[in-house]
This record gives C-alpha cells, structure tokens and sequence, in this order.
C-alpha cells in the first residue's frame, strides 16, 4: 500500500467532492479542487515526468514551490511516477537548499513558474543546470548535473557498497532471507519523500522516508481522530515539515477537505483565527505549541477554543507540550475541543506516541501540577526508554528510543537498513508506573552554578504566570539563561523575578528578562532560537550607557537592587547601613546576580565585589563600589558598620548570636603585606591589583599601569611579561624548538609557530582555564595555577614549567582559580562546591604555599 493508493480509494468514493481549497485572503474568492479534478491533474503530471526524466538509481524529484491550489496534484503527480518528492522552500537559504539538494543527489526538480527567478538567481552560482523545454502548465522542469567531487565520491561509495553487497548475496544462500530483513531504498516502489532536519544540533541530516513507515500514521490517525468527509484540515505545516504529510494524507484518504493559505497570512494571527474558525470552519488542526501560542491567550480562549468553536480535534506536537495549567487557561468555558499530546521524529516520521487529554481534567476547577505523558504508540511503532548503558528500563530516567519492523527511514547515505531498527532521539524521559513523562532534549540540559538544569522548567513556570502571554527561554553563548516574555499587559521585571524566585530553585532564576511583542518561530512553527539571540544581542547594544549622575544616584539604585534582588518589601524606604547580604535572605545565587546588576548598572567591572557583596554591609559594599566608579573622590569607607562572616566549624553562631571563630586545621599565618600583580584568567580576562600604590611606594613609576584598580581590556600591555615568542619552521610536528638562555628567540623563518615550552602532568582531565599571577615588579616570578580532576593543584612557573608547589585535595577541581586582593592567597573550588546551600557554598579551599585551609 502507497500514499496515492490511499487517496486513490477515497477518491472513488468522493469524486465530485471538494478535495482542495486554497484562500489567498485577499478579497478573493477561494479556489476549490474536486477529488476528480485533482486525480485528473496528477495523472498529467505523471505522464510528463515518465515522458522526460530517466531515472537511475534512487527515484527522486525536487518540488520548488509555495502553498497552491495544485499542490496535492504535484506531489501526487510525482508519487504516481513512482518516485519520491524532496521539498525544496523557496524561503530558506540557498545554502541550505543547495546542500539538501546536493546530498540527495537530485537530478530533477519542479520549479513553480511563479519562482523561477527566484530559483535561477539564487542558485546562480551554486548549481550546474539547464532547462527541459517541455513545460507542464505551471512548472517547469530543470535538469541538474553535479559536478562536485563531494558528489561523485559520494555515489562511488555507494556504487561500491552496492557491489559489495551483491558479492556477499551471490555467495550467499540467503538472499531472500536477507532482502526480507533489511528495506532497500533503491526498490521502485519504495520511497514516499524526502526530507532533511532542522540542523539545530548540527549539520541537517538527509532523511528517505518509505511508504511502509509513514502508512500507519496515515491509518492510525484517521481513526483516533474519527475523520469523516465533512471534516477541514488545515496545511498548518510547510512541506519540509513531516507533519505536513500526516495533515495532507489525513484529509485526502478519508474524502475530507483540505485547506491550504499562503504562509504569509499564518504570521498573521488575529487574520488567520478569521479565516480558519469564521470563514472555513476548521475541525482538525495539528499545530506545534509555539504556532498555537501567536494567537494570544484571549483570542485562543474567544476564537479557537470557544465553546461554538469549529475545532473539533486539536493535536500539538513538535515541541514540548504546554502545562496543564496554561492549556487549562486557553480553554473557553463550554469548549468540547479533543486535545491530544504528539510526539515523534523526523528519522522516524512522523509521529511515535499520541495521548488525549482526559475530559475530566480540562474541565477540573483544581490547580493540576503534574506533567502530561507521552500515551501510548502508534500503530507499528516500538518505544524504548534505555539508561546510559544502553540498557531498556520500565521505571526511571533515560532515552527515548524509537522504531518498529516498518517504522524505519534511510538517514544521509544509508542504502539498506535493517527491520526494526530503532532510532535514538536525544529526548530524556522518565518512566513511571508504565507511562512516560518528557523531560527535555539534550541541548536543553544545562548546568548552570553547578546544578543541572532543563531550561524547559523555567519556561513552564513563567508561561504559568497570570501577567504572561508566552515566552521562551535560551542560553545565550552557554553563559547567560535569558527569559522572553510577550506580556498581556504592562508589566514590571522586577515583578517576575519575585514570581519566579516563589516558584523556582535559585539556580534556574533568570539572569535577564527581555521583553518582546512577539515570539519569532521558525517555517516549522517551533520557536526560533537564532531570532532570539540576535533579539538579545540588539537589546545590549541598544541599552543606553548608565552614566550615574553622582554618588547619591549610586546609593540610591544601589538600594533599589538590593531591594529587588533580596525581594524586600517596597514599603522599606531605606536599607539600613549596616544590613548584610546573607543575613537579609541572600544566598550564592542571588549574590551573583546583584553583582551583574551592579556591575550593569555602573557600566564596568568592579574587582572583589562579589567577596564584599557576601560578607561586608550595603555601606561597605557601596564605599567599594566608589573606589571603582569615582577613583578620584575621596571616599570615607567605615567599618563600624558591619560584622565581617566568621568561620565557624558547625553553626556560625553561639546561643548570644555572636560570631564564634572556628579553629583551622592548620595555622593561618602569613606576611601582613599588599602584593602589586596582574592576574590573568580565562585567556582574555586580565586584572591589576594594587599597581599604582605599590609601584609609586617602591619607586618603580607608575606608567605601565593606568589605575589602582582597573580591569584591562587589551592583552598588548602584557606584552612585555609574556614569555619569548618560538620562531622556526619544522618538518617533524613533534620537533621542539630551542630558546637560547638569554631568552632571545633563534630565528629560522619569518613565520612564527607554536612550540611545545614545557609538559606538566595533570594526573587527569583539566575542566577550568589557569589562572596566572605576574608580580608587577619581580617577572621573574610568573605562575601558572592549574588544577585537575585527579584532586592536584599545582602552581607552575611560566617560564621553566618547573613546579613551585603541588596539593592533593579532597576531591576533582572543576572550577579556575582566583586570587585574592593583597595577593597572599589562591582560592580554588571543589567540585563539592556544585552543592550550593543558601550561605554561600558548601566549602572554601585557600592554599598558599604548601599549606592548605578548609573554610565553610
């Protein structure tokens, strides 16, 4: 059975009925195909590609064209030849269609009338081409030859895989047996389209899909969603989009209508619920969550799921599907709407698993908490969920696998694949008492202040907010957890953060809230990830400079933020001088975000103020803040104010509330002095301490250096204490080359090259950059800071790679080194550092010299 036999059967049932209706909302009156008329003109289609194309090897042909009235003749046309249809939009980059088309090796392709400009100028330079003559109606078939060497060994992989297999056939007595085990792509019948994935983890795969693996969506579908000939469905998805064969299909094989707009009237939400819900009546629609999200909460509860709404069937998929709460809150009194949960691949296409929202839940008054399941599989499909090891589990967390004997795709090169085959995901489930519960893909895990994080629950809980229309969330450069909102109404950011932190562990609160006027998806309907980081991007740079006006400005937004970050009441019109951070319900977390909203705020770095911020009062951290913004100002700093955090050994106060010392394992001893240095971390991140006022006190001058306190910006000033440059050419890469003891590079070419200096072993993995400290008098003296997971910290010089010193902590160091203000000691964390608590962090290594000091 083949996708045009299904439509071939209902169209003997349904010859005069309308099959296709196509509205250009453009005042115009919509066009309508009968099932006869579309057959009729397939059948040409079929006869003029039979007439001008020789095939050879896999059966494929290009469809370049937008949404139409003849569209499900074109594809019918193409899939009655036989040979499978690859979708080519005309809206995505060249580049892309070119390597889709390249990887597939096509050698025909329909181009709609309407887009051969487009397709000829874009395409120019990329592609080797020249025109059919014979024209058919409204395409135009263009015939590719491709000359890239990619391509020719490509197919000469393939010829000699071929070969290979019909040694290892004719040698073998199982050939029937072997063909019935594995599914060809190269048999006439075989392929239904062709498709490629979105490229978001990756370079886009190429994905064949047979007629045996889509079939079943097709049939199962038809009968859990109970289609008639008096159902409309809507071509929500563009055609590079599997679903859009399950919505083509669904319709055309049950004698139901199909509706196809142009895609630019689907960006149009308030137009496109008129057309859909007032002037076709819609009663099916498969959407992703973000498509259905652009209609807006009040249109969706008014329009789309009204309770004298057409829709009759709602199936999202996708994406990950919304929280009961929210689903709940779109839904208009009265509204009998069925509402299903899909979910598949595209390398296993469409659609895996389908599961309906029970009625009683939809219509509960009670606040429902708990995740939607996945349901159960559709016809022929397998799941597994396998652990780490690759084993099937029945309860617990693991991998979604997918596939079944004929739910099987060919993937990039792939000429035979076995029945069954099952198909990893990159989607994280978790099995509980027999039903599974999505828990996110695999770029969607993050770790985030040592604590794994799905920044998938961030969205939920901030979509479940009353003020909130929709959002999304990213990771912006893997640094920053950035959260969108399109709001309902006027909204104030420091009113979500508050929300979140009652709803929210500290570690997936927000670095940032943008707030946009609409959700940018991408042609499949999901959420645009790219749109939004260039959203992001174009918010910091349009950010007006903070030029504070004074040092009563400063304290004033100081206070504010200490206010909004610690969620202190509005009503408290000042901050007491002498509050503490973690004594006013501050923590790690929320201390790392007052530091970014301070340093936001005054526009640059301000060195040790995340060590002020967590143990010095609102004063103190102020007057620090001062020596930073205003150098030249005198500023009166206080102590009297504030009691510094003592170290305790189990509780940090005695019954009196007094601080209690806590006694070191080893003496903490060391010179009562200020050392002058530049630390220089993460490869590009380069910090002066205490130059200016050593340097002037020594009498070295003061001219290297600009500041007291300043972070610089531009690696040329450490060009003098960088270790001499390796010059020389050498045909031998493991070749070392030699420095003479003067330090004087021996030149042997112009060209420099990078040189091997020295090897330290670090017993195992390093995760961190080293931290290195460069005296700002006695160079000599440079050292390299560095710690593994084998537990070593060592310090290293730079120049020798002789090491100074080397401990054996307590457990794997994941974390780059710091060093403290007066430059006496270096603070590393350990890996045990991940399990924050809401003091600070769970233990503090400093080590100077060979001695070691455990903090809490």
């Amino acid at each position: 059975m083949t996708l045009q036999e299904l439509v071939h059967q209902a169209a003997s049932l349904y010859l005069d009925k309308i099959a296709v209706c196509f509205d250009e909302c453009n005042n115009q009156p919509p066009v309508y195909h009968t099932y006869k008329t579309v057959l009729n003109a397939a059948s040409e289609l079929s006869d003029f590609l039979l007439l001008h194309c020789d095939f050879e090897g896999i059966r494929e042909i290009g469809l370049y064209c937008q949404p139409g009235i003849n569209l499900p003749s074109w594809i019918l046309g193409i899939l009655q030849v036989p040979a499978a249809y690859a979708p080519v939009d005309p809206d995505s980059p060249p580049s892309l269609s070119t390597h889709f088309m390249k990887k597939c090796n096509l050698k025909y392709i329909l181009v709609e009338k309407k887009q051969i400009n487009k397709f000829t100028s874009l395409h120019e330079t990329l592609l080797n081409y020249d025109i059919v003559t014979v024209e058919h109606k409204d395409l135009v078939l263009f015939r590719l030859h491709w000359k890239n060497a990619e391509v020719n060994l490509m197919l000469n992989d393939r010829k000699e895989k071929h070969a290979k297999d019909k040694r290892k056939n004719s040698m073998s007595s199982e050939i029937s047996i072997e063909e019935k085990e594995h599914m060809n792509v190269r048999l006439k019948h075989c392929l239904a389209y062709v498709l490629h994935t979105s490229g978001t983890t990756g370079t886009p795969k190429i994905v064949r899909v047979p007629h045996a693996c889509i079939l079943p969506n097709i049939q199962h579908f038809q009968i859990l969603f109970d289609i008639t000939q008096e159902d409309v469905l809507f071509l929500a998805s563009p055609l590079t989009f599997d679903p859009s064969v399950v919505e083509m299909f669904v319709a055309l094989s049950s004698g139901a209508s199909l509706l196809i707009i142009p895609p630019s009237v689907k960006v149009l939400s308030s137009k496109l619920a008129e057309v859909l819900f007032s002037h076709h009546r819609v009663t099916v629609l498969q959407a992703t969550p973000t498509l259905l999200r652009r209609f807006g909460t009040q249109l969706i509860k008014s329009t789309v799921l009204s309770s004298n709404t057409s829709l009759r069937v709602l199936a999202l998929g996708g994406e990950a599907f919304p929280s009961l709460t929210v689903l709940k809150s779109w839904r208009g009194e009265g509204n009998k709407t069925q509402i299903f949960n899909v979910y598949g691949i595209t390398e296993v296409s469409s659609w895996a698993t389908i599961y309906r929202i029970p009625e009683k839940i939809l219509n509960s008054t009670l606040k429902c908490d708990f995740p939607v399941q996945l349901g159960f599989p559709l016809f022929g499909t397998v799941i597994e969920v396998r652990d780490t090891n690759g084993f099937t589990i029945q309860e617990g967390s693991g991998q979604v696998f997918l596939g079944g004997k004929n739910r099987v795709c060919f993937v990039d090169d792939e000429i035979t694949v076995p029945l069954g085959t099952m198909r990893a995901t990159g989607d994280f489930v978790t099995v509980k008492d027999g039903e599974i519960f999505f828990l996110g893909r695999r770029d969607s895990q993050i770790k985030r202040h040592g604590k794994r994080l799905n920044i998938q629950l961030l969205q939920q809980v901030a979509e479940e907010l009353q003020q909130v229309e929709s959002c999304a969330v990213t990771w912006y450069n893997e640094e920053k957890l950035i959260l969108f909102i399109v709001s309902k109404d006027d909204l104030m950011k420091d009113y979500i953060f508050k929300e979140l932190q009652k709803h929210l562990p500290n570690h997936a609160i927000p670095d940032e809230i943008v707030l946009i006027d609409i959700l940018p998806f991408t042609s499949h309907g999901k959420i645009d990830v790219s749109e939004l980081n260039k959203i992001y991007l174009d918010y910091i740079i349009s950010k007006p400079e903070n030029k504070l006006n004074g040092k009563e400005e400063l304290w004033e937004k100081l206070q504010f933020l200490w206010k909004s970050v610690l969620s202190l009441s509005e009503d408290l019109l000042k901050v007491p001088d002498e509050s503490l951070f973690l004594n006013s319900g501050g923590d790690s977390l929320k201390s790392i975000r007052l530091l970014n909203e301070i340093e936001e705020l005054v526009g640059t770095s301000v060195p040790g103020l995340l060590e002020m911020i967590l143990s010095s009062s609102i004063l103190e951290i102020y007057n620090h803040i001062l020596q930073t913004v205003f150098p030249d100002e005198d500023v009166t700093f206080s102590k009297s104010y504030a009691t510094k955090r003592k170290l305790s050994d189990t509780n940090q106060e005695d019954a009196s509330g007094k601080p209690v010392h806590q006694k070191s394992f080893l003496p903490l001893s060391y010179d009562n002095e200020i050392n002058a240095f530049i630390a220089l971390s993460r490869g590009s991140q380069i910090l002066s301490l205490n130059t200016t006022r050593f340097l002037a006190m020594s009498g070295h001058g003061t001219s290297a250096f600009s500041s007291d306190l300043t972070t610089q910006t531009n690696s040329e000033n450490l060009k003098s204490l960088s270790p001499p440059a390796v010059f020389g050419k050498s045909e031998d890469p493991s070749y070392v080359e030699k420095v003479c003891e003067e330090g004087k590079p021996v030149i042997r070419a112009e060209k420099m090259e990078l040189g091997v200096r020295w090897r330290s072993d670090t017993g195992k993995c390093v995760d961190a950059s080293p931290l290195v400290v460069i005296p700002a008098v006695d160079k000599a003296s440079t050292t390299v800071y560095i710690g593994s997971h084998s537990h070593r910290m060592k310090a290293v010089d730079l120049y020798s790679g002789k090491v100074k010193w080397e401990q054996i902590l307590g457990d794997r160091i994941e974390s780059s080194a710091c060093v403290s203000k007066c430059g006496n000691f270096i603070v590393v964390g350990l890996e045990v550092l991940y399990q924050w608590t809401n003091l600070f962090v769970s233990m503090y290594c400093s080590i100077r010299a060979r001695n070691i000091f455990w903090f809490p």
